[in-house]
């Protein structure tokens, strides 16, 4: 709890996506053998004290009841792009925790992350804030790297030092955080995991199966 207090981090988990490619409201499909909502895996990985707060940013009243269930914040709202829902949970964490000194997002359709991944990922920007030079500004993202291979597999979560948060705030239209990935390519750090199947999203049926087979 010390690491929380000193160097508060935020979460926004992305639920407002619009599942075209799935057919269905893919965050409440059911999955692996409890047979629970998708999403429920989100909110597993990123339960840990690590994290100062947390909020779902949804489209989806639906969504919005599971939340409610098991009493993790949501926002709900009808903003056509990921600019809006990057924004609005920005904000929603920082009127709750001004004090934030990153913010990490995290889509909800990566239902193999683990909280040991989030954990790690939270400590080494923590370590990170520690030494740095108050001018230097970071973000953080999950990877993987195959032996061997000189070309990472990247992805989610990624976690944006409080530097970038005007930025985040003012995101060009229908953009999300990567729009900022790739203005600064020189400060995104990338966190390995041993794992690559964490970084898989659930984009269609077919690859929740596969996500499944793997459990």
């Amino acid at each position: 709890m010390a690491e929380n207090k000193t160097l508060p981090v935020g979460c926004v988990i992305m639920a407002s996506g619009l599942s075209t490619r799935f057919g269905s409201n893919k965050l409440l499909t059911p999955f692996g053998s409890g047979r629970e909502p998708m999403l429920r895996r989100a909110f597993a990985a990123t339960d840990t004290p690590l994290l100062a707060s947390r909020v779902v940013v949804a489209r989806s009243p639906e969504v919005e009841t599971l939340c409610r269930e098991v009493s993790v914040p949501c926002l709900l709202h009808a903003l056509p792009g990921r600019n809006d829902t990057v924004r609005l949970g920005l904000e929603a964490l920082l009127a709750e925790r001004p004090d934030l000194a990153g913010c990490m997002f995290l889509p909800g359709d990566q239902p193999l992350l683990r909280r040991e991944s989030v954990e790690s990922l939270l400590r080494a920007f923590a370590e990170h804030l520690r030494t740095q030079k108050e001018t230097e500004r970071m973000i953080f993202r999950l990877a993987y790297r195959a032996k061997d291979d000189p070309t990472p597999l990247v992805g989610s979560p990624v976690l944006f030092d409080s530097g970038y948060f005007p930025a985040l705030r003012t995101l060009p239209e229908g953009k999300g955080g990567s729009f900022l990935l790739r203005q600064y390519p020189e400060q995104v750090h990338c966190f390995y995991t041993a794992h690559h199947e964490e970084l898989w999203d659930a984009d269609t049926p077919e690859a929740l199966q596969k996500l499944e087979a793997m459990l």
